[in-house]
């Protein structure tokens, strides 16, 4: 049985983890018979009001907000190595461009968390297959764009352009597809960067995303 790292970023799409993404691939990767483990980085963070949109006046640990998606059973990022597990995905949600690095801010310009950028470029170097969903890619982009690695977060022009800068190639790919990389073993699906997807279309290409890295695994 294949183990999967499935790394969050909080909770919520507009300052973690987009929760239909992330509950998404963790139905659709052990569906596909894999084993999952959550991790995220020991941090605090700004928290976003998701009716008002407004910043919250408080800082909230990401590792106890991650704990909501992945039920209590939740590891720091630092304790995450590539040779314990066979592949590695990020799903989307505002807090992969934002807590997982400042790409919200700074695009192509942007710095990746340092152990987000070691744990990308472990399972880079051992040649094990890395998923990232919606905004997620970028993290990929910035790290292995030097590799020419090719991703996809959909047909946003303008994100699509800083992609570029990175190195990294950007393809458009529908909300219900999946784009894959089989030289860099880099599988990415656009999801919510499509704001009027519907949930089942985002449950597909998901779906497809997460049995190419086992598949791969």
């Amino acid at each position: 049985m294949k183990k999967i790292a499935v790394v969050l970023s909080g909770c919520g799409f507009k300052d973690g983890s987009e929760i239909t993404e992330a509950v998404s691939l963790l139905i659709a990767l052990n569906e596909a018979g894999a084993t999952v483990s959550c991790f995220a980085p020991n941090i605090e963070i700004s928290a976003t009001n998701h009716m008002s949109g407004k910043p919250e006046n408080e800082k909230r640990n990401l590792m106890n907000e991650a704990a909501r998606i992945a039920r209590g059973h939740i590891q720091d990022l630092a304790q995450l190595h590539a040779k314990d597990f066979d592949a590695i995905a990020f799903p989307g949600g505002y807090g992969a461009a934002k807590n997982l690095c400042n790409w919200a801010e700074k695009g192509a310009q942007c710095e990746v968390l340092p152990e987000v950028k070691r744990v990308i470029t472990e399972f880079y170097e051992a040649s094990k297959p890395i998923g990232a969903i919606c905004i997620a890619p970028v993290l990929v982009a910035k790290v292995l764009g030097k590799h020419g690695v090719t991703v996809t977060i959909g047909e946003d022009v303008e994100t699509a352009k800083e992609i570029e800068k990175t190195g990294a190639r950007h393809e458009e790919c529908p909300v219900d597809d999946y784009i894959s990389d089989r030289e860099t073993k880099v599988v990415t699906t656009p999801a919510y960067m499509y704001d009027n997807a519907r949930p089942n279309e985002v449950f597909k290409g998901i779906f497809g995303l997460a049995h190419e890295l086992v598949e791969w695994a």
